[in-house]
């Protein structure tokens, strides 16, 4: 095996590890797979969490894990795929940052390995063992990366910036006890 055949089969593993992962937590979103809330109960949680309306908060997530998820394992769609997918786990770890870092504390270091992960993916390509090389990259084109990017980071700010400006609008209603009782 040469060098650009094991970068292609290190790029396969990749996809499919990383897009396995993401399906599987989209899968659990949507329709309760693996132990997973489905729509009403990932709704519910995303509106515990500021994420409103939670069922349209849950299909979007559940969307851009899933679907993200299987076009990254397939190699196909690339850089939408990556991107939807880095979007998604940006969301996802928004509400993890108040518990530090590290996921034994409920920290956010799951989804932003897996966020990094799909970005890079977008951003370096598929490789040769893919549904992208097989269709010649029609949706794997060079400008595509900062164009997914582009969407998916202004759609991000904009949902992550109306959850954070939600809890602190709660945050400011609600006041602290002034003495201990």
């Amino acid at each position: 095996m040469d060098c650009v055949d094991r970068r292609d089969v290190g790029l396969l593993l990749l996809r499919l590890g990383t897009g396995g992962v993401l399906a599987a937590h989209g899968t659990q979103k949507l329709f309760g797979w693996f132990g997973g809330g489905g729509i009403e109960g990932t709704g519910q949680f995303m509106e515990s969490v500021g994420y409103h309306p939670g069922k349209a908060s849950a299909t979007a997530a559940g969307l851009a894990e899933a679907g993200g998820g299987m076009l990254l394992a397939l190699g196909l769609m690339t850089p939408a795929a990556g991107a939807a997918a880095a979007g998604a786990m940006a969301g996802a770890a928004a509400v993890h940052v108040p518990n530090g870092f590290f996921a034994q504390s409920g920290g956010y270091e799951h989804a932003a390995s897996l966020g990094l992960t799909a970005a890079s993916l977008a951003v370096t390509g598929p490789g040769r063992l893919s549904v992208d090389a097989l269709f010649g990259h029609a949706v794997n084109r060079d400008w595509m990366v900062p164009a997914a990017f582009a969407v998916t980071a202004a759609a991000t700010a904009l949902v992550i910036g109306t959850r954070n400006k939600r809890l602190r609008r709660k945050r400011e209603g609600e006041q602290e006890a002034l003495f201990d009782e």
